[in-house]
């Protein structure tokens, strides 16, 4: 169990700060069932709020900087999640976003980055889901990764590329 103040990552809410655990009863929640309140670090106004016992959602600490930089360091080595049926793509997109995993959210950028170039080079426009997946996975990733780097998430991206390509 978490304790308040620590930094968890909540499924796609990203770097979450536990602000308190308690009941929800005056919610309208089962009585006795203890609860996660959770601050999401990049949304100032939210709160989720999550039981502690809850097999549905993941809530993992967040990655060390040494962990981040390992990372980042085994990002071109990390494969690409392909499938070509574009519903199912959707699904498999879907479904690693809620492993809450960095290297799934990897792979979904990884992917979709070279489906985009292939889709431009042949004269076609960027589908709607390969956008939308493509961004929620950065947007998650760098979030977390700009938590243990202790940088702006906006500068976690810049920061990739310079440290692979020192590495190559």
């Amino acid at each position: 169990m978490y304790k308040i103040g620590d930094f968890v990552v909540h499924g796609t809410n990203g770097v979450c700060e536990v602000e308190n655990i308690g009941t929800l009863e005056d919610m309208g929640m089962p009585k006795g069932r203890l609860y996660y309140t959770l601050h999401p670090c990049y949304s100032e106004q939210s709160r989720v709020f999550t039981a502690v016992e809850n097999p549905k959602v993941v809530i993992r600490p967040v990655l060390t900087r040494p962990e981040a930089q390992a990372l980042i360091d085994e990002m071109p080595q990390i494969e690409y999640l392909w499938i070509k049926d574009e519903k199912q793509r959707e699904s498999e997109y879907r479904e690693a976003l809620h492993k809450c995993d960095c290297r799934e959210l990897v792979r979904i950028i990884k992917t979709i980055y070279v489906h985009q170039k292939k889709r431009i080079e042949e004269g076609k426009k960027v589908t709607s889901i390969d956008d939308k997946y493509f961004h929620l996975a950065e947007d998650n990733l760098y979030g977390e990764l700009a938590f243990p780097l202790k940088m702006e998430k906006e500068d976690v991206k810049k920061y990739i590329i310079q440290r692979i390509a020192l590495e190559e």
